[in-house]
Order: C-alpha cells, then sequence, then structure tokens
C-alpha cells in the first residue's frame, strides 16, 4: 500500500477529487488550508496581504498499482495550469489498522 501526498493551490481542489472518484481512489484525508511556497519557483501561499493565496493537501491511500496512473493524471493537472501549482510525493505505507 502507497500513501501519496499531495499539495495544491486550492483552485485545483474539485479536479482532484474528480481524479481521486476516476480512478476509484476512495480513502483520502484533507487539509483544506497549509501555507507554504514551492521548491523551485512560483509564488508563496501564505494567507497574508502580501501573498494571500492559499494551499491545500491531501493524503490518499492506495493500492501500489494505482500509484502510475494517479500521478500521471496529476502531472496533466498541473502542467495544465503550471501557475497554480502541485506537487505529489508517494511513500509506504508500512502498516495500518
Amino acid at each position: 500500500m502507497k500513501a501519496v501526498f499531495i499539495t495544491y493551490d486550492q483552485a485545483h481542489n474539485e479536479a482532484i477529487v474528480r481524479i481521486l472518484d476516476k480512478n476509484s481512489l476512495r480513502g483520502f484525508t484533507y487539509w483544506e488550508q497549509v501555507q507554504g511556497r514551492g521548491s523551485f519557483k512560483g509564488e508563496p501561499h501564505y494567507g497574508s496581504h502580501a501573498w494571500p493565496g492559499m494551499n491545500s493537501s491531501m493524503m490518499v491511500m492506495t493500492e501500489d498499482s494505482k500509484v502510475e496512473k494517479l500521478l500521471s493524471e496529476l502531472k496533466a493537472l498541473d502542467d495544465s495550469k503550471q501557475a497554480l501549482g502541485l506537487r505529489a510525493f508517494v511513500m509506504n505505507v508500512e502498516q495500518s489498522i
């Protein structure tokens, strides 16, 4: 099992949920407002007067076999709106209850 941590501009939220639904990925945890800035470029998202944008984050649990397709669709979404920003990181899930 894998955990996919996705952090993204809030404007992507509906599109990401559609991607999850399309791929029958039900299990996730969602954080509505998180702050941060990208590693390479893009505007900071601090929710302040100077940097008013905000990010959201999601942790998706999935079978190993679904990871590549999910990442591919997330990358296509990011490529279509590069100014917004979207990153995804895959981690092993050793155990769960």
